[in-house]
């Protein structure tokens, strides 16, 4: 398996991470270039973390409501501005696709770095665009904010780097070479781990919380009412494969509280995860209460997330 980038030259750009966020955080890296030529699927590690023909790097936010609350993105490098669209209507509130034919990036900037290098920049939010057409931007320079226009079903910037027209994984720009090779040439100016599968978020409910709910970032109960009728611990993850294992834990006052643990029957994007106890008048004590989630592949432990609330009488 050989990826389709760019050899790369003496005048490669140096990119800078685009959006105002923190990796690991506020935000994490949802896809990546799809180096595998076939209709399967391979990121730059051979890890399945995109999917068939995806041209960028999908930089998601943990949230709905963290975008519309107003998060910027910059230039990955400095260049002029060759084109942009804005206007397009923002999918926040929206089931469906609802954008025209070939307009899938949504609102969004063109930059071209000279050299033949441009970058792309996708899926912002509508009328957020600062910058015109012709002008020169520098690292500092705000293109926009992230948004929902175009063909996506999360808030999350889409960037595409390209060569002479073809695509270039800034992960990995070195032309043929195996995905997963130890001698990988990066683009970007610092070191972007790579998390193949993890939490986006955590929480607790009173019950099995619509996904709609977790996904705006309002999902979650700070403090519940001993007569809420039960306690529910959930988790959204990213990236999670068939056959993981997905424990739930949850400890309170008098110890341990819950205990679930179950293998994953899909490979899925994203995925919400739930599990809980009733509450009666023998398990309901007031106080503070804590949850785990922690995914397995194998007997490695990918990534763990926690959250507390507290249990309170009306």
């Amino acid at each position: 398996m050989t990826c389709a980038a760019t050899p790369v030259a003496a005048r490669d750009p140096l990119l800078r991470f685009p959006v105002d966020c923190t990796l690991g955080q506020d935000c994490f890296i949802q896809n990546y270039v799809d180096v595998d030529p076939s209709k399967g699927v391979a990121d730059f590690t051979c890890g399945a973390l995109s999917y068939d023909g995806h041209t960028g790097t999908d930089i998601a936010l943990i949230s709905d409501a963290a975008a519309a609350m107003g998060v910027n993105v910059t230039p990955a490098a400095p260049g002029i501005v060759r084109r942009l669209r804005d206007g397009m209507q923002d999918q926040f509130f929206e089931s469906a696709f609802q954008h025209p034919e070939g307009q899938d990036c949504g609102n969004g900037v063109l930059i071209d770095h000279g050299g033949g290098w441009e970058s792309q920049y996708c899926h912002l939010r509508m009328r957020s665009i600062a910058v015109e057409v012709g002008q020169r931007v520098g690292l500092q320079t705000v293109l926009g904010e992230i948004g929902m226009s175009g063909r996506t079903e999360f808030p999350h910037l889409h960037l595409s780097l390209r060569k002479d027209g073809r695509t270039v994984d800034p992960f990995n720009a070195t032309s043929l070479t195996y995905c997963g090779d130890t001698e990988q040439t990066t683009l970007w100016d610092t070191s972007i781990p790579y998390r193949a599968s993890g939490f986006v978020s955590a929480g607790f409910s009173s019950a099995l919380p619509e996904y709609a709910a977790v996904k705006w970032g309002q999902a979650h109960n700070e403090t519940l009412s001993t007569q809420a009728g039960a306690l529910v611990l959930w988790a959204q993850l990213f990236g999670a494969q068939q056959d993981d294992t997905l424990r739930l834990t949850i400890t309170g006052p008098q110890g341990a509280f819950f205990k679930h643990e179950e293998i994953l029957d899909a490979t899925q994007a994203r995925a919400m995860q739930a599990a809980g106890r009733k509450l009666h008048a023998e398990n309901t004590v007031v106080g503070d209460y804590r949850g785990e989630a922690a995914l397995f592949r194998g007997k490695v432990e990918v990534d763990r997330i926690s959250a507390t609330t507290t249990l309170k009488t009306p």
